[in-house]
């Protein structure tokens, strides 16, 4: 398993329900500071994590029930890993700064694909557009 998943798969391990709720109650603050990232290297950075927004919301407030735990959790660990400016790589430094966003939030789309794709579904959203590309 490449270590970013590892990454992930082992900070998502620490998301439990309680968390989940105070990310919900800090998530419109936060889509609203996802919209202000500059990352060409990463175009889909920002609708990446809209939608993992959209899919947290829904899951926790229970309007959509059939994202499995493991994807919500690991969704979760993606937006506080990308609202934080430290990360592994500190978003202030230029061109590079999301890298370490982007290769979170794509390790969470990639190994849970079929289930978001669903999700996409069932919301109407493109999820080609939304992808796991950079």
């Amino acid at each position: 398993m490449p270590e970013i998943a590892k990454f992930v798969n082992n900070g998502a391990a620490s998301i439990t329900p309680a968390v989940a709720e105070k990310t919900l109650r800090q998530l419109p603050q936060w889509k609203l500071e996802f919209t202000q990232i500059h990352a060409p290297l990463f175009p889909h950075l920002v609708d990446q994590l809209e939608f993992l927004a959209n899919a947290v919301e829904d899951a926790v407030e229970g309007a959509y029930k059939e994202l499995p735990y493991t994807a919500v959790a690991q969704a979760v660990f993606a937006l506080i890993y990308a609202h934080k400016k430290g990360g592994v790589i500190p978003d202030s430094v230029l061109s590079l700064g999301y890298a370490d966003d982007s290769s979170v939030v794509r390790a969470v789309l990639i190994q849970n694909e079929r289930a978001f794709a669903i999700y996409a579904g069932t919301q109407g959203t493109d999820w080609q557009r939304i992808t796991s590309q950079p």
